[in-house]
């Protein structure tokens, strides 16, 4: 008698089929890209969505500004207004001090650091996953973000951006375990590789011999080598420094300025050295002035201990 309901392939069989689709599936976009395009209608679709996730948190800070006491507001304008006040007073020793700065690199030969173009992002989500430490910010490919542009905030380096939407972006922080940064000590200027550990409050310091002059207390910045950061922000403070004979490096940890816990506003930086082939359209008449004049003042340096030369030849 024949079964009314045929008999298909077995379970294992199917769950087989299925492993051997998914591996194809993702070595295929891992290795070839072949999602990249469908990836990125997924994450443009997606975006209201995200957006509109974002509406009672702006009501409710809305809310809590209008209920606001008046009392409490003047106390806080108070206080910006002598902030101000430190701040400006601050400025004018700033002022000095990058001028002079100036002067030294001119004559050095070495092309001075120009102000970065920069723009505010707000965090939209946090990454959930505790092995990724990533959040989604509210600018994208609309708004001249590129992949591998460094994001910072008022307190230092806070990773750079690893996929670009159309409307939203997603950054990796420092602390990822698959983040490294380029640093180097403002005490003396030893140049190190900082890398993510997992931990929102520890960073640690690659191939340190146990010779290296690194104490704990000393203030890591950003090197420029790379080409991805600027040079000059706070990115670490070293809290510990251990050497074990049995290992070949020193254990030197640090703890991040940026408190990554807290994070609500950022800062895209368009660096004044970035390649036009990786920055957009709309970044290329801020970028391309400063490479002009940072490449014409090495050439002058160059020039002028020949025409010292051929004077004292004159001379002579």
């Amino acid at each position: 008698m024949k079964p009314i309901f045929g008999r298909g392939p077995s379970l294992q069989l199917r769950l087989l089929f299925a492993l051997l689709v998914s591996a194809s599936l993702m070595l295929a976009d891992s290795r070839l890209g072949a999602f990249t395009n469908f990836r990125y209608l997924l994450n443009s679709m997606v975006a209201p969505l995200q957006y509109a996730s974002n509406v009672p948190r702006d009501m409710l800070d809305n809310l809590f500004r209008q209920f606001t006491s008046h009392q409490q507001l003047l106390i806080d304008n108070a206080k910006l207004k002598e902030e101000v006040l430190t701040l400006r007073s601050g400025q004018l020793l700033f002022d000095q001090m990058e001028q002079e700065n100036q002067r030294l690199r001119e004559l050095l030969g070495s092309p001075f650091v120009r102000d970065e173009r920069k723009m505010v992002a707000e965090v939209m989500a946090v990454d959930s996953d505790p092995y990724k430490h990533q959040v989604m910010i509210d600018k994208g490919r609309t708004n001249g973000v590129y992949e591998g542009q460094p994001v910072i905030n008022e307190r230092g380096i806070v990773g750079q951006v690893s996929y670009v939407g159309a409307h939203n972006s997603r950054v990796l922080l420092i602390t990822d375990p698959t983040h490294a940064i380029p640093v180097q000590v403002v005490r003396n200027d030893v140049r190190v590789i900082a890398a993510g550990r997992g931990q929102t409050d520890n960073i640690q310091l690659e191939n340190i011999p146990s010779s290296a002059d690194i104490e704990p207390g000393d203030m890591l910045v950003t090197s420029g080598l790379g080409g991805v950061f600027p040079e000059g922000y706070p990115v670490a403070k070293v809290t510990s420094f251990s050497f074990d004979n049995k290992r070949p490096f020193a254990q030197v940890d640090a703890k991040p300025e940026v408190q990554f816990d807290r994070l609500r506003y950022l800062l895209l930086v368009w660096p004044t050295n970035v390649d036009k082939n990786n920055a957009p359209a709309a970044t290329a008449p801020v970028t391309e002035q400063p490479q002009t004049e940072a490449a014409e003042k090495p050439a002058d340096a160059e020039n002028k201990p020949a025409d010292a030369e051929n004077k004292e030849k004159t001379d002579g």
